[in-house]
């Protein structure tokens, strides 16, 4: 297989955030028939109840997160399954919108785009200051990317890279952890890591392959899937952190929070939820229990 088709998803990902207007619909493919619960659906807010969807923004990025499939236009990936099961346990059905990039989730929400979001998000402390969350992946293992012809000696800690530059997507917590390395590079006298900022995850990861960068850092699950299927790549680095997992992402003070909170809790306890991770290869990333907002963070 050329290199162009093993690139395919990433272009599609890259590529496509200005052909989808953010208000357009875009369809989306699930495998798995989730039946609705009547006492679950009673917990949804009455205007959403009575219009029978959820709209939910995305960044489609790098499987198996969330991305286009080959057709250019269908909606698939771990955030694709979830929250159709999610929705589907409530009686309801999703209405999937593509956000044009990472950067326009929050303010999408904030604007009453979208009643949810899912584009493997972190809940961090500060975004809770904006957006609100219910947790549903483990995101402790991050990876770093690299050539395989760089030959760059395998790492689990930044202090073995000082001095080199690595990237990350714009608007991810990435960014900030690549500072805080650095930080602690030159606090030890060594040189500080040159941080390359890329608009989005697959042009970071096409820098890569083009050698216009040695390193790219993010999600471990989507960078190990672009390693198995782009032969130039080699996973360099495993970084482990002490995180709050990737959550669903709503406006403050939703409604809709605990209808979402409660489908997610009797999929994880159906064993559906641990299906659909499987279905992707990242059952590692299983959590035992969907938590909300500050209790995230106990």
């Amino acid at each position: 297989m050329t290199l162009s088709k093993l690139l395919l998803p990433l272009l599609i990902a890259g590529n496509l955030s200005t052909a989808w207007a953010a208000e357009q619909i875009v369809p989306s493919s699930t495998t798995f028939h989730v039946s609705a619960d009547e006492s679950l659906k009673s917990k949804l807010p009455a205007d959403i109840a009575k219009r029978g969807y959820i709209v939910a923004g995305t960044n489609p990025n790098t499987p198996p997160t969330t991305f286009f499939q080959e057709d250019n236009k269908t909606l698939a990936g771990r955030e694709i399954d979830v929250m159709n099961a999610v929705a589907a346990r409530l009686g309801v059905e999703v209405r999937w919108q593509d956000t044009g990039g990472f950067d326009n989730i929050i303010p999408g929400l904030k604007s009453g785009r979208y009643d949810v979001a899912l584009s493997n998000i972190n809940a961090t402390k500060k975004r809770l200051e904006q957006v609100d969350f219910v947790s549903y992946y483990d995101a402790s293992r991050l990876g770093v990317i690299s050539r395989k012809d760089a030959n760059i000696a395998p790492f689990t800690a930044f202090d073995a890279v000082c001095g080199q530059e690595i990237g990350a997507g714009a608007g991810t917590t990435q960014i900030g952890r690549l500072e805080a390395a650095s930080k602690i590079c030159t606090d030890a006298g060594k040189q500080p890591i040159k941080i390359a900022v890329f608009p989005d995850r697959p042009s970071g990861v096409q820098a890569v392959v083009s050698g216009r960068v040695p390193m790219f850092f993010g999600p471990y699950e989507g960078l190990t899937y672009q390693v198995s299927q782009v032969k130039p790549l080699a996973l360099s680095g495993t970084i482990h952190v002490d995180d709050a997992p990737v959550s669903v992402a709503f406006p403050k003070q939703s409604a809709l929070e605990e209808a979402v909170q409660a489908s997610l809790n009797s999929l994880i306890k159906d064993g559906t939820y641990q299906k659909i991770l499987d279905k992707w290869s990242i059952g590692f990333g299983a959590v035992k229990e969907s938590k909300r907002n500050e209790e995230i963070f106990g």
